[in-house]
């Protein structure tokens, strides 16, 4: 158990964050946080559903002399993007994670933390376990696979949620109220190859050492995609002759910006000379880029060569990254794409992106864009996960009332915005009509990536915030 005292209250809600550190729940997998969290509401006593999507709603009623206040949603989501470093062994499937206290950091030792959304979690458990912290009545929503489509909150029924005040705590920065978000859709391509015959020498080309990050928080950031230039130097490779590809793969979630890729190729091998000039293209941005070539000794079963410069070609055509900036409200992105993973199997090729956009207009021609290149390639293509834009409510009684607490707490004025990251207010809002909904967090760094980080007084510090609001809503 880690030693969280030195942050006072607050370390009943880092227990928790402990707690559900230790059950493995990456996206597609929480059945047994899901588990977890029926098991808390039941010996509590508290009312609670699962439903087949693994979401789970837990009640609580309002504590002595807050029952006339309205009930207040506090929403956040279960899964968590699984990444760990190349020299990490642990199967993040059937293993927890290895928190350790770094400073005033809390880390997870080679892996992602799941801070976003484990915050959301702990908090929403300290107070549903709580007997003497005073609040209205709660409802905590727990969604399941945000982080692969939001397809949780889409699939949640909503007929037994009173409240139309929602706190949603998926966001990753002290002090800034988001009150409006960009909506999206994901897109997956499939690429048919066939398969030509099996070598026992070929080159594995590698692209590491990329900072990576979250596709709507840091794609303005100009982070560099490793799928993308692993599709420039294998287009490099094909310039000097014919290639065939073996396996390719790189990524993880189709909404984290790759930080490695990597491919198997027979046909010409690179000069380091090639590599570096390459990456040298890139080393201002990502000061760490390694582009390298190495012999492998095992077979390798190669794609016919007509079919692999197809998939390069595919790669290196799709859009990537900002694609236009927000007319109405500086420095915010109004659309954007992200190729987040790349994965080929014994008969062909998937290709996972992300797009997002605060106009729906936007990222239907932005959709037909990639879809529209993909049939000019050869592949096949599907959507799913799409979810709306989370319009700005300029009349908001809920981010008055934060706003106000927040500036008796700080002694400054919260920040207030939209985002062009995504999250789930926009379908919350589409459901229950009326919702007035603001979403917040503590300061949390280098989220989908294994450099991510919580800060600890931040964590402190915004749950005697949460507190406040409870008792003033």
């Amino acid at each position: 158990m880690l030693d969280f005292s030195k942050y006072g209250d607050a370390s009943r809600a880092l227990k928790f964050f402990e707690e559900i550190s230790k059950i493995p729940h990456g996206s597609g997998n929480t059945d047994k946080i899901a588990e977890y969290l029926m098991s808390f509401a039941t010996s509590r006593g508290l009312y609670a559903r699962r439903d087949g999507a693994n979401n789970v709603i837990i009640k609580k009623g309002a504590t002595e002399g807050l029952e006339g206040r309205p009930t207040v949603i506090l929403q956040g989501h279960t899964d968590m993007v699984e990444a760990k470093k190349s020299d990490k062994t642990k199967d993040m499937t059937t293993e927890g994670l290895d928190l350790y206290i770094d400073g005033d950091l809390l880390r997870a030792d080679g892996t992602t933390l799941g801070g976003d959304d484990g915050v959301a979690v702990a908090y929403a458990l300290a107070l549903l376990d709580s007997t003497d912290i005073p609040h209205p009545a709660i409802e905590a929503i727990f969604t399941s696979d945000e982080e692969i489509g939001l397809l949780g909150a889409v699939a949640l029924d909503t007929h037994d949620i009173e409240g139309r005040v929602m706190i949603n705590i998926d966001s990753d920065e002290e002090g800034i109220f988001t009150v409006g978000c960009a909506g999206g859709v994901r897109v997956d391509l499939n690429v048919p190859m066939r398969v030509k015959k099996t070598v026992k020498k070929a080159t594995k080309i590698s692209v590491s050492g990329l900072k990576g990050g979250h596709s709507g928080v840091e794609i303005h950031k100009k982070r560099e995609n490793a799928i993308r230039i692993l599709g420039e130097v294998l287009a490099a490779l094909s310039e000097k002759g014919s290639i065939c590809l073996g396996y390719i793969e790189g990524g993880n979630a189709d909404n984290a910006i790759p930080r490695s890729a990597e491919a198997a190729v027979s046909g010409y091998t690179p000069e380091a000379a090639l590599l570096e000039e390459i990456a040298s293209k890139y080393r201002v941005r990502e000061p760490d880029i390694k582009i390298e070539a190495n012999e492998l000794t095992e077979e390798v079963t190669l794609f016919s060569e007509e079919d692999s410069a197809r998939l390069v070609s595919l790669i290196c055509a799709e859009p990537s990254g900002v694609i236009a900036f927000s007319e109405d409200i500086a420095g915010l992105v109004e659309t954007s794409l992200n190729l987040g993973i790349i994965k080929s199997s014994d008969t062909g090729t998937e290709l996972a992106f992300s797009i997002r956009s605060s106009k729906g207009v936007k990222k239907e021609e932005l959709l037909t864009r990639v879809t529209k290149i993909a049939e000019e390639h050869g592949a096949t293509h599907s959507c799913h996960g799409a979810y709306p834009a989370w319009e700005y409510r300029p009349e908001s009684h809920l981010c008055e009332v934060m706003c106000g607490v927040y500036e008796e707490c700080y002694g400054k004025s919260a920040t207030v915005v939209t985002i062009h990251a995504g999250l789930e207010c926009g379908i919350f809002c589409d459901k229950l009509d009326g919702l007035d909904c603001v979403s917040i967090g503590p300061d949390n760094y280098d989220i989908h990536t294994t450099e991510e980080r919580l800060s600890l007084p931040s964590f402190a510090r915004v749950w005697e915030f949460i507190k406040k609001v409870l008792k003033s809503i």
